[in-house]
């Protein structure tokens, strides 16, 4: 295929959202790929952040050398932002116009459903003389790509935590502790979970357990405390709990008014759960409960997120970002509207091949976000999990030589254990007098 008539032709790369690892990976290989078919690569800095607002002088032109080791580092060689100009005509306009002026006729945006609405919106407005090739990224695993497909810098993320997660373990069994350990994950509990099933955490607890909300701080205690016990009874005075932050997003009306918080909303709505301190809530009301039942066990808040998004990225997430990376150009270049229809599509790879999907397939143009892939905890992947917990579970309550041993480690009688714990297995118990 000729590329002749595209010699001067540009192609802009932007990210958006959060860092994951293998950003680097996906603008080496687009630049690669792009100077090879003759395209001028301009890097665009800070994502949407300077052109909404009509500044291109955050730009710079990328070569092989810029990008030729960095492709294989973590971090963002073009920065990141969460600008979101969507929510204003006037910032859209002007992002518009810069892409104009710098004579972009393809663009690469990297990031999340909220990046992806912004790169919808680029594409949609542009009314074709700019096409889109959105790359989704994650650590938390819940765009919906097909297939089961991650989303990159998952896995490096999970492998990252699993491994500070086995250290804390460690830990808590040579110094006789238990570790409170928040997860990043706003809306689901992959990260939280491939983590804590990888370190052999002793309970990990995700927000999919609570579809229909129905959580307390309370109820939540109760889970924690209830495996603390069980663990005692099967002689273990240690451990590690993973709680995923979307936990705290399902508390937030209980959390907002708690002395430790300070509610705020990044620029796309998210309610920033960061500024939430939920380790450190749990932790003291878990020391309290203790405390009450005569028990000497310290509890030590650790909250994993921003430790997890830039490591260099592990071989698997390396190979992956190349793939999207030359993927996007590839749809660019010779896909398109030619063979798609369509100006702007978020590059998969399903089967060792390079699929668009058009945005009008991914996105509720209503609220501007994608469908949120959650874990299924109807599946045997979710039960295979659970099942190397320590939690209480309904046979604890059948058995009742089992049930007086529990009973017995919490200082309380069978009657009242049952009453106080009967809510964490799902099972109806009134309160004894």
């Amino acid at each position: 295929m000729s590329h002749s008539h595209i010699q001067r032709q540009r192609l802009g790369i932007l990210i958006g959202g959060g860092p994951a690892s293998g950003i680097n990976g996906v603008i080496g290989a687009a630049t690669i790929a792009a100077i090879q078919q003759g395209l001028e690569v301009i890097g665009i800095n800070d994502g949407f952040k300077w052109l909404s607002r009509g500044d291109i002088s955050h730009t710079r032109s990328l070569t092989v050398a810029d990008i030729d080791r960095v492709r294989f580092r973590g971090g963002s060689l073009l920065h990141t932002s969460r600008e979101n100009p969507t929510k204003d005509a006037a910032k859209m306009a002007a992002v518009l116009d810069a892409l104009r002026t710098l004579a972009i006729r393809y663009l690469v945006t990297i990031g999340g459903d909220d990046t992806a609405f912004s790169a919808y919106y680029v594409s949609q407005q542009a009314a074709g003389a700019i096409t889109v090739a959105h790359v989704p990224k994650t650590i938390d695993n819940d765009l919906p790509l097909p297939a089961g497909m991650p989303t990159f810098g998952f896995h490096t993320a999970r492998h990252v935590g699993a491994g500070l997660v086995s250290g804390l373990l460690e830990d808590a069994r040579a110094t006789h502790r238990w570790y409170i350990v928040v997860a990043m994950g706003r809306t689901a509990g992959h990260l939280a979970l491939g983590m804590g099933q990888a370190a052999g955490a002793t309970l990990t607890l995700i927000p999919e357990e609570y579809p229909d909300g129905l959580l307390s701080l309370e109820l939540l205690c109760d889970t924690i405390e209830g495996s603390i016990i069980k663990s005692a009874v099967e002689g273990r005075d240690y451990g590690v709990v993973v709680v995923a932050e979307g936990i705290a997003d399902l508390l937030k009306e209980e959390l907002k008014d708690h002395p430790l918080v300070v509610i705020k909303h990044d620029d796309h709505g998210h309610f920033r759960l960061a500024e939430v301190p939920f380790a450190l809530i749990l932790k003291r009301l878990l020391q309290a409960r203790a405390e009450a039942r005569d028990d000497s066990t310290t509890f030590v808040d650790v909250t994993l997120g921003y430790e997890l998004r830039c490591p260099d990225p592990i071989p698997y997430d390396i190979d992956y970002t190349h793939q999207l990376g030359w993927g996007a150009v590839q749809y660019l270049l010779e896909l398109g509207e030619r063979r798609w229809g369509t100006s702007g599509a978020l590059i998969s790879v399903q089967a060792g091949e390079v699929v668009p999907i058009p945005f009008a397939d991914i996105l509720d143009v209503a609220t501007g976000r994608t469908t949120v892939r959650r874990v299924n905890i109807l599946s045997d992947s979710y039960a295979c999990r659970r099942a190397f917990m320590t939690r209480l579970e309904r046979r604890d309550f059948d058995d009742t030589e089992r049930l007086e041993a529990l009973a017995r480690a919490a200082g309380l009688s069978t009657k009242a254990f049952r009453a106080r714990f009967a809510a964490v297995v799902g099972l109806e118990e009134s309160t004894p007098a």
